[in-house]
């Protein structure tokens, strides 16, 4: 392990089928109005929303709802969330959806006490709150698996005007003060984001395992979530009610990205960098966006972490080395992860997402770029990554 870091994680966790009855004990730890953030109709259709408001309402709940929070939530609802909360003089936010609506319930939840542009402060600037600033505490019930929001400071907000989507991964403050995960709650999540909230849990742990090459316990904990999903994947795609399977991926996903295996680690954030613009441009699904992109970038990366790569083929995709190469290895590894993908049922390409060449030049302006794990990317680097993808 190298380098110095503290690790602390204060968010709560409730798993299982019966995870839902632990909040009623949760919410006699706040105040008496709260703020019910949820997207679509589906948490009205499964039966999901009418459990929930009926526990806050036997708890003695005032209940302002904030419906409508979409797959990639925007700054205008990000901005009337703001306004919803404060007119309502809100003591507590409760996120009921996937990853989406918990990002932007964090976003709601530092910026109503914040008298400046909270999008210019805490998501082009990437500052935190002040720490004399008061900040409303929020906790998620989860009905979809991919994010891990629901245990981590991330989230993602896109300027629709100016096709921007960027992230912000708050401090400890804005973690959830507990999550509620209940593997049959994803049951009835549509195909497609089922298959998108996998990859994007798969490619969480492939941006940090993809770093260094120390002997670092950090990394062997991602191989095995990432086998883990792998076989989950399997299984689930095939019978989505099969709770073995989703609630493997439930967990995965939390673990993926609650800061616990980037200890110790640089980490390499690209993919998910262009796939924010990708999404910015083309509103696919996030998931899907990282998927399109994958492929290439980690074929243009590898010769500069070529080790990293022979171990993923060998110890995530059991690839046999035996009269091989490194490169032929590492080779093999990534082909196992492209043949893994379309078994699913994932895109490979941005075309398939709708992206066109005429929106090469937007999709690049839109990344943000930083150092990477095995070499910084340039611009026209991110231009040949995305031809390659189409």
């Amino acid at each position: 392990m190298l380098g110095n870091f503290s690790y602390y994680n204060p968010t709560k966790l409730y798993f299982g089928d019966e995870s839902l009855n632990f909040l009623k004990d949760e919410l006699k730890n706040y105040g008496p109005v709260v703020l019910l953030n949820y997207g679509g109709g589906s948490v009205k259709r499964n039966g999901i929303y009418d459990q929930v408001v009926a526990i806050l309402k036997d708890a003695g709940k005032s209940v302002v709802e904030n419906p409508g929070v979409m797959s990639n939530p925007t700054l205008e609802k990000l901005q009337e969330g703001i306004r919803i909360a404060r007119d309502n003089k809100v003591d507590f936010i409760l996120s009921l959806g996937g990853g989406s609506v918990c990002d932007y319930s964090k976003g709601v939840a530092a910026s109503v006490y914040y008298d400046g542009d909270p999008w210019q402060k805490f998501y082009l600037n990437q500052q935190d709150p002040d720490e004399d600033q008061k900040i409303i505490p929020i906790g998620c019930i989860l009905t979809m698996a991919g994010t891990g929001s629901e245990m981590n400071g991330g989230s993602v907000i896109t300027d629709a005007e100016n096709t921007f989507k960027v992230g912000h991964v708050f401090d400890s403050r804005l973690m959830p003060k507990f999550a509620i995960l209940n593997p049959k709650f994803t049951y009835t999540v549509p195909p497609e984001q089922m298959r998108a909230g996998i990859f994007d849990i798969m490619s969480h742990i492939m941006e940090q395992y993809f770093s260094d090459e120390d002997d670092n316990t950090s990394d062997y904990l991602s191989e095995g979530l990432m086998r883990s999903l792998i076989v989950a994947a399997r299984k689930a795609v095939k019978n989505p009610e099969d709770y073995e399977a989703r609630s493997n991926i439930m967990w995965t996903a939390t673990w993926a990205l609650n800061t616990l295996i980037g200890m110790g680690k640089t980490q390499d954030w690209i993919v998910h960098m262009i796939g924010h613009s990708i999404g910015a441009w083309t509103h696919a699904p996030h998931g899907y966006a990282l998927a399109s992109v994958s492929i290439p970038y980690y074929k243009f990366v590898m010769p500069n972490g070529l080790p990293k790569f022979v171990r993923f083929a060998k110890n995530v995709w059991d690839i046999c080395g035996k009269d091989k190469t490194d490169v032929q290895i590492a080779q093999e590894g990534l082909d196992a992860l492209k043949n893994w993908m379309l078994e699913i049922g994932l895109p490979l390409t941005i075309t398939e997402l709708g992206a066109t060449e005429e929106m090469l030049d937007g999709i690049v302006k839109g990344t943000v770029l930083y150092k990477a794990g095995y070499g910084d990317l340039k611009p026209e680097d991110v231009k040949n990554v995305l031809k390659a993808s189409m």
